[in-house]
């Protein structure tokens, strides 16, 4: 039984990617942060009591900023494979707090990196390493952007995740390590967070529908993305680390939509008219802006035989769906007289 660690188990990459390896029948471990409420809810589902001997999925306490418990962690689980899903990953909020983006992406990547380093040279097992790089880091390079396209961040994150980027390549070159970058364009899911402008305009498709909701708030209708769906970009993040040799590859559906198509098709899905319930709020926008992201797959296709399975329409189609359902959950909740201010 292979065992795997993952950190950001309880973002939406870390949740999917969890389903993925217990489906294959790895030992898998999870690296969360401590707060004052529970984050758990995107890996509910999996959870097992651990006090049970055969538990094949435990949480573990710890944080990209504490290198030391890093290296603790390591030397617990004795993982084949660690996958660093975790990050400040919101765009817009890392020119609010530029400092804590770098710490815990960039040089939150080299603490793990260094970890995994400083535990195989002990004589430990061998231990292979995915980072989750960003198709950000290209900034205003011209669509499809590949493996050899140039980087030119345009944030705070997107310069954290070039970082992120090169000591993971340093650490291959340097030290041998089995290290890999999966430059990832957007994906999303009905787990995904709240605050990125997909889930916020399919959570806003629910609540207007079902009268919860009056406005939706939007910054740039006209950036363009890649837009997939997260659980075929876990597969591709596992296939990776299965290669004879480590390499970096670009993984990306190959198709570009604006802000405004995903609204189109969103609201049109519910037999709603979007405009009538948009507004642009310039606090949205960011500082500098990327206008268009296209990633362009075929060498991983070709080396790995990864192809998208859930094309956009799908896509948009199960976060909508799922969105409803919760706004249905939450009107039951209204009309049982219990307070939801703030949902959406």
């Amino acid at each position: 039984m292979r065992t795997a660690l993952i950190a950001g188990v309880t973002g939406q990459d870390g949740s999917y990617l969890a389903d993925l390896l217990l489906a294959k029948g790895y030992q898998v471990h999870g690296i969360i942060r401590r707060a004052s409420t529970l984050t758990t809810q995107r890996v509910d589902h999996i959870y097992e009591d651990p006090h049970n001997p055969d538990v094949r999925f435990r949480l573990h306490y710890g944080d990209l900023t504490d290198g030391t418990g890093l290296r603790r962690i390591l030397e617990m689980v004795r993982p084949d494979e660690v996958y660093n899903l975790a990050a400040q990953s919101h765009v817009r909020v890392s020119f609010d707090q530029p400092e804590y983006t770098a710490d815990v992406v960039a040089t939150g990547a080299l603490r793990l990196l260094e970890a995994i380093r400083d535990y195989v040279d002990g004589g430990e097992r061998q231990v292979r390493y995915f980072q989750a790089s960003s198709s950000e880091m290209y900034g205003t390079t011209p669509p499809p952007q590949n493996e050899t396209s140039r980087f030119h961040p345009r944030s705070p994150y997107a310069a954290s995740k070039v970082a992120a980027y090169w000591y993971t390549v340093n650490y291959r070159e340097a030290y041998g390590l089995y290290a890999v970058n999966g430059i990832l364009f957007n994906h999303e899911s009905p787990r995904r967070g709240e605050t990125f402008v997909t889930r916020k305009i399919t959570r806003a498709v629910g609540r207007i529908k079902l009268g919860l909701q009056d406005k939706l708030y939007l910054g740039n209708l006209d950036a363009r993305r890649d837009w997939g769906f997260a659980g075929d970009y876990v597969d591709a993040m596992w296939r990776m680390l299965q290669a004879e040799k480590p390499a970096d590859f670009v993984v990306a559906s190959g198709e570009s939509r604006s802000v405004r198509e995903f609204l189109e098709a969103a609201f049109g899905y519910a037999d709603l008219d979007w405009q009538k319930y948009v507004e642009i709020d310039p606090r949205y926008f960011r500082p500098a802006e990327v206008d268009d992201l296209r990633g362009d797959a075929s060498r991983l296709e070709r080396e790995m035989g990864w192809k998208p399975v859930v094309g956009f329409t799908e896509l948009v189609r199960m976060m909508v769906d799922s969105d409803l359902e919760l706004a249905r959950q939450e009107q039951t909740l209204k009309n049982a007289g219990h307070d939801i201010t703030g949902s959406g």
